[in-house]
């Protein structure tokens, strides 16, 4: 929003729908032109109220000596301001309202952990007895005395 002079800088400040431009001359008498409106003033600040968020060429001049803007600021009426201070605060906020949160689904997810182990007491443990053994497998059959010779192809070998 600001555009560079050899004698400094236009200072452009934006409050709601009111552009401020302060022209970068330090004479009285500054000429200023809107879009090839003149307006003569002593004044270095050109208010501009209710602004509609248009692109404007501005330009202030003294004697011979001209400087030009070319503005392009989005204003609006109903914008609120805020501060570091304020968007550190809400985003501190936000993170402890999360925390929170997180805190409150683990202590409600530990205790019903506690409570399902709880019902599946109510079960008769003898279920797990009663079932019947497996079938043995044939393959893995553990080796009985007088069938060695079955595995004597096993036996480790030196080299």
């Amino acid at each position: 929003l600001t555009g560079a002079s050899s004698q400094g800088e236009f200072l452009v400040e934006i409050s709601g729908t009111t552009v401020t431009i302060t022209c970068p001359f330090e004479e009285e008498e500054i000429r200023w032109e809107l879009s090839g409106r003149t307006e003569s003033t002593k004044e270095r600040k050109f208010i501009l109220k209710d602004h509609d968020s248009t692109p404007a060429n501005l330009t202030c001049s003294v004697d011979n000596q001209r400087r030009q803007l070319y503005l392009n600021a989005r204003v609006c009426a109903n914008c609120e301001e805020l501060d570091a201070l304020m968007v550190a605060g809400i985003i501190t906020a936000d993170l402890l309202i999360t925390l929170g949160v997180l805190i409150l689904v683990y202590y409600c997810s530990k205790g019903r952990k506690g409570r399902a182990s709880a019902a599946g007491d109510r079960r008769p443990r003898g279920q797990k007895t009663q079932r019947p053994p497996p079938v043995p497998n044939p393959d893995y059959e553990p080796i009985r005395k007088g069938q060695r010779e079955v595995y004597a192809g096993l036996e480790h070998r030196g080299f």
